[in-house]
């Protein structure tokens, strides 16, 4: 409610507020700074997406279904996600430098002019792989856990029938794995498309402006100059973006769910 009451209040200090009705927000709407964020929001959400879900699906296609190896296969699945975000963000901006990190190195001794501190395209390919290592464990286990449910008798009358690999994923898994697969991407596209913590630890938005995303241009709004009034606009806006698309996510993919 705090939110709101700011969102259609101006204030000139000492606590004296004056209502300001939707000016806030037809300000955020009509921003350029908000479409850039918001575009490379939605960028980096879509990338992040296409990556993570087919290879999460792969890996776990991959994972032994019996045996000792089930047991060390997950725990390896959930190392990454056991880890703080915070510290994923000061891990990969160590590993990530240029002159003593292991990535940077490498890819400077392949020959490639790579400086994530100075150069756009170096600092989205390090978040987007940054945020690939963290995040596609949790696409795997869900994914793993569908596969696991599928009744060994699917497989046999498959086999008999003389299916081949491509039609039993098609026709068996993946539409046993339907439900799953919908709440991973309800997941990380919200985790995605809110992410601020490990970018503001690696890049904190830069170089320049070319990762700031909409939670970090939001945070410099309220917190770094201190407008109150268009960060509460744009935090309700930004909420019904999520649950828009969220909403919009789960009627796509639940559209032909079986009765």
């Amino acid at each position: 409610m705090t939110v709101v009451n700011y969102s259609v209040q101006e204030t000139f200090g000492d606590n004296v507020f004056f209502f300001h009705g939707l000016g806030w927000f037809q300000d955020v709407l009509q921003s350029e700074r908000f479409h850039s964020a918001l575009m490379r929001s939605l960028a980096f959400t879509a990338i992040i997406l296409v990556i993570e879900l087919p290879l999460g699906v792969a890996v776990a296609l991959t994972m032994p279904q019996k045996g000792f190896w089930v047991s060390v296969c997950l725990v390896l699945m959930a190392l990454p996600l056991l880890i703080p975000w915070n510290v994923v963000g000061s891990i990969w901006n160590i590993f990530a430098l240029p002159d003593i990190g292991l990535l940077g190195r490498m890819l400077n001794g392949l020959g490639f002019d790579y400086n994530y501190t100075r150069h756009p395209g170096d600092a989205w390919f390090t978040l987007i792989l940054m945020d690939v290592w963290h995040w596609t464990s949790l696409v795997v286990l869900l994914a793993y856990a569908g596969l696991s449910s599928i009744p060994d008798a699917y497989y046999q009358a498959a086999k008999i029938d003389g299916a081949s690999r491509w039609a039993v994923f098609r026709y068996i898994q993946l539409p046993k794995m339907k439900r799953v697969l919908t709440i991973a991407v309800l997941l990380r596209f919200m985790d995605s498309f809110m992410v601020y913590t490990e970018p503001s630890v690696l890049t904190g938005g830069g170089p320049g402006n070319a990762t700031t995303v909409l939670s970090i241009d939001l945070v410099k709004i309220a917190l770094g100059q201190f407008d109150l009034g268009p960060a509460a606009a744009m935090s309700i806006i930004y909420f019904l973006i999520v649950l828009l698309l969220s909403w919009v996510f789960y009627t796509v993919m639940m559209s032909n769910e079986e009765q």
